[in-house]
């Protein structure tokens, strides 16, 4: 329970009114006003988020905790960068809100949609990454989203959990419902304050605009004190507009102003200052923590949110992990807060993020999506910290921060394998399920996911918690409800021969059996299925990765199909290819045939 504290004794904690002054980059004036009237609610939440243990003092301990030590390492140190140094030398440094939406904006990549089970999985290590605040999608999207939602704010505690939802009643009264059960939660509601959006999607004048994006942020207040509002395509919206729909929502009780460049039109210096005119202009800036929201279409994302940190005094980036999201997607956490933290000389801003938890949650989202992270990828992609220069490996070899400016172990690399194998028992292998955060509903689930460990251990000689996770993600799929099941398959493949597949699977609970040839293996599976099924659906996009190194590794296989408009991902995992091949597309079949509409908000 948060402790009631007077003005006088935050402001008092946090160093005395110039140093608080500092630490909202506002005037000392301002603060001495806070003193007599009270502290603004917005900045009340924003040191909830940012000094947490200025309301929940541990026992015996200074009520302001220590910065960590800031040289690389995750404990406090006695270096020139320790934490004891830090506080002679430094004034408190702003906190920098982490706001991750992988499981809204993220999920809107075509063929990325997620099950309940799989949102609530990567929620649950986006908490153990310790983001600040997770949108758990848009609860009026569709009934899975509300429940996914629900779920997810009944499980996570020490996040704030958000919902998104349009200028309207019945959007944030269906994400306040969804959010009931959070400890901490939040309504995001945004409407469109382009000139072009306003014309042609809303077909709204900017006064009928501006009347609505009040009521909605005063209609969600009657459920949560903590708002944040979004003007949509802000960065192509007239200044002036901006300047008056934003002051009009900060009054109504906007706790975060998102600033959003939802088609990636921004540019560094032009989008920074853009938000600096914006916090100079409105008369009631100083009452939201402002926020910054950019997409990646022309490859700027992670460079237009640090400037609207930097240049425009953003405390809170929104971003996905592995920058997946529509179109060319968002901007990546991973490399906001690797920038963050490896030139802290330059931002000196905050991060409460455990960063060795950043490549274990790329690697579920990505085993979870199907959308594999390319090799070359800042921080999280296989050859982020690889070398293969003659001179590069020398100067490593000598001194490590020669061409490395952060290292392997910080960000999580390193190799999880679990040493079990058919003489492993079960409690050792629902313990390791418990430390990668997958929660199986009954003990009949742990069961069954154990017996396919075993048939895996009896193949594979080493098991990595790769291939815990794909075997999980492959039993939830095999006994939940998939329309299409694989049941068996052979195929036949010879030199000179056209190759051969035989499926025996279940449809609507119904076994068939087919068989047919193709030019490939592959191809004579799935028009093996074909046969029966006749989707007349259209493969997109087949891709084999192996979950982990060796030969002995599973291959997963991703196989995206498109039909009327819809396209969705199928995911399989085997030692044999070409049976991970059959799941997977027996999947994505699954995922076609059900009916379920999502809404796609634009952001």
């Amino acid at each position: 329970m948060d402790k009631e504290l007077t003005a006088h004794e935050i402001i008092d904690a946090l160093g005395g009114t110039s140093e608080t002054a500092k630490l909202f980059g506002i005037a000392s004036a301002s603060v001495s006003e806070w003193r007599k009237e009270g502290i603004p609610k917005s900045r009340l939440m924003y040191l909830k988020l940012a000094r947490p243990e200025l309301f929940n003092p541990a026992p015996e301990a200074p009520r302001l905790r220590s910065p960590q030590n800031f040289s690389g390492d995750n404990n406090p140190g006695t270096g020139p960068h320790s934490a004891q140094n830090f506080n002679r030398e430094h004034s408190m440094a702003d906190k920098l809100i982490i706001f991750d939406t992988t499981l809204r904006d993220g999920e809107q990549s075509p063929g990325a949609s997620m099950t309940k089970d799989e949102k609530i999985r990567i929620a649950k290590q986006l908490e153990r990454l310790r983001v600040d605040v997770i949108e758990a999608g848009f609860a009026a999207a569709s009934e899975g989203d509300f429940e996914a939602i629900k779920a997810i704010a009944g499980s996570i505690k020490d996040s704030t959990v958000c919902s998104l939802s349009r200028a309207n009643d019945r959007d944030i009264a269906r994400a306040a419902e969804a959010l009931a059960p959070a400890e901490r939660k939040r309504i995001h509601t945004f409407i469109a304050t382009s000139p072009l959006h306003m014309e042609k999607k809303l077909r709204m004048t900017p006064d009928q605009v501006f009347e609505q994006a009040k009521l909605a942020v005063r209609y969600a207040r009657k459920f949560t004190d903590d708002i944040e509002f979004s003007p949509e395509d802000g960065s192509r919206s007239d200044i002036d507009f901006l300047c008056r729909v934003i002051e009009a929502v900060i009054n109504e009780g906007a706790t975060t102003i998102n600033f959003a460049d939802t088609v990636g039109y921004g540019v560094p210096e032009l989008y920074g200052n853009m938000l600096r005119t914006l916090r100079e202009r409105i008369p009631n800036s100083d009452k939201a923590i402002w926020s910054v929201h950019c997409h990646n279409d022309l490859g700027m994302a992670v460079a237009n949110s640090l400037a609207g940190v930097m240049i425009g005094g953003a405390r809170q980036v929104e971003c996905t992990i592995n920058g997946l999201g529509e179109r060319a997607g968002n901007t990546a956490l991973e490399e906001i807060v690797m920038a963050v933290r490896t030139r802290r000389d330059h931002f000196n801003l905050d991060l409460g993020i455990d960063t060795t938890q950043i490549v274990p949650a790329s690697k579920l989202v990505s085993q979870i999506t199907g959308f594999a992270v390319q090799p070359n990828k800042a921080v999280v992609g296989a050859n982020a910290f690889a070398h293969a220069s003659g001179i590069h490996q020398d100067g490593v070899l000598k001194a490590r921060d020669t061409y490395e400016i952060m290292r392997a172990e910080d960000v999580g690399w390193q190799a999880n394998k679990i040493v079990l194998g058919k003489l492993s028992g079960r409690n050792a292998f629902k313990q390791r399920l418990e430390q990668l955060g997958i929660a199986l509903d009954s003990e009949a689930e742990v069961n069954a996911a154990f017996a396919r460990f075993k048939e895996l251990a009896d193949q594979k000689a080493e098991i990595f918690d790769e291939d815990i996770m794909a075997l999980v993600s492959d039993e939830q799929h095999s006994h939940g409800n998939e329309y299409f099941q694989l049941v068996s398959m052979a195929q036949q493949s010879e030199t000179g021969e056209q190759p051969m597949a035989k499926v025996v699977f279940s449809m609507g609970g119904k076994e068939m059996s087919c068989q047919a040839h193709g030019n490939g293996p592959v191809d004579a599976v799935v028009n093996a299925i074909e046969s029966v099924v006749k989707s007349g659906a259209e493969l997109l996009l087949f891709s084999v990765n192996a979950i982990t190194m060796g030969t002995q590794a599973q291959g997963e296989v991703t196989m995206r199909l498109s039909k009327d408009g819809r396209i969705v991902n199928g995911i399989g995992a085997d030692l044999d290819i070409m049976m991970a091949s059959a799941k997977a597309y027996l999947s994505a079949l699954t995922r076609l045939h059900s009916k379920t509409e999502k809404l796609n908000p634009q952001l």
